[in-house]
């Protein structure tokens, strides 16, 4: 059965969606089938791996509210054994319709739509990766109820650990109310500054709290990084020699070994 994997932080701009982009590829090149579904209604995954959102019939949202297949909404991307879940901007309204439906249909579940939708298709493929939006709202309800396990990126920097504990209660409230199996995968160092102290600090701060959840592999600050998405690529397509590549390859493998794949 494939893994559903979340990645989560309310925080922005902490690594999220580079990560969602980068490991579903990463997982993809080792050989893994893998969809990667966005669920921010920024859309940012969706660009980031080169899906115009002009060319998107059906997206997420769609499916959220039942106006489309799951079959209908995804999209094979250009890259082998990678299919995308797009997101557009109207993700950003379907907290409302979503809470419209829980009152109007007997039997309807605002927190749980996700869930119902993936589990028809999961066996389809090795691991499903959601990027989810910055919040712990209605759109984060549902990747963690139907979520096995989150990955939360945690940036190499001064406040990292502020709004940690905030998290870790919404994934206590999860587990208690909505999905008593749901697990911490891992917590991923994102962003690490090598030239200052203060990024090895954080990180063994981090090391620290979390112990063996930590992942070996740290995710450099890095300039080809944050030129990928603009050019509709993953790392390892835009720059398979670079430091990022090697560093998302060696996650990805991270993730395999850990799930026992």
């Amino acid at each position: 059965m494939g893994k559903i994997i979340s990645l989560v932080n309310q925080k922005g701009g902490v690594g999220k969606t580079t990560t969602s982009i980068n490991l579903s590829a990463s997982l993809a090149v080792l050989g893994k089938k893998v969809l990667l579904i966005d669920l921010d209604p920024q859309g940012n995954t969706t660009t980031g791996i080169g899906i115009n959102k002009g060319d998107i019939e059906y997206s997420v949202y769609d499916l959220l509210i039942d106006k489309c297949k799951i079959d209908d909404a995804i999209i094979h991307s250009k890259y082998k054994r990678l299919d995308v879940l797009p997101a557009t901007i109207n993700l950003a309204g379907v907290d409302i319709e979503l809470m419209e439906k829980d009152r109007n249909e007997p039997g309807f579940v605002k927190g749980a739509q996700l869930k119902v939708k993936l589990d028809p298709i999961r066996n389809n493929y090795d691991f499903i990766i959601i990027d989810c939006p910055p919040s712990l709202g209605l759109i984060t309800t549902n990747a963690l109820t139907a979520s096995n396990s989150v990955i939360i990126p945690v940036q190499c920097e001064f406040f990292a650990l502020e709004g940690i504990m905030q998290l870790l209660n919404t994934i206590m409230m999860a587990q208690k109310n909505l999905n008593p199996s749901l697990d911490i995968e891992g917590v991923l160092l994102t962003m690490l500054d090598s030239r200052t102290n203060l990024g090895f600090e954080v990180v063994e701060d981090i090391r620290k709290y979390f112990k063996e959840r930590v992942y070996n592999t740290i995710i450099p600050r890095l300039i080809r990084l944050t030129e990928a998405p603009s050019h509709g690529k993953p790392i390892v397509a835009y720059d398979p020699k670079c430091r990022g590549t090697e560093a998302y390859l060696n996650l990805a493998k991270e993730v395999i070994e850990r799930n026992g794949q």
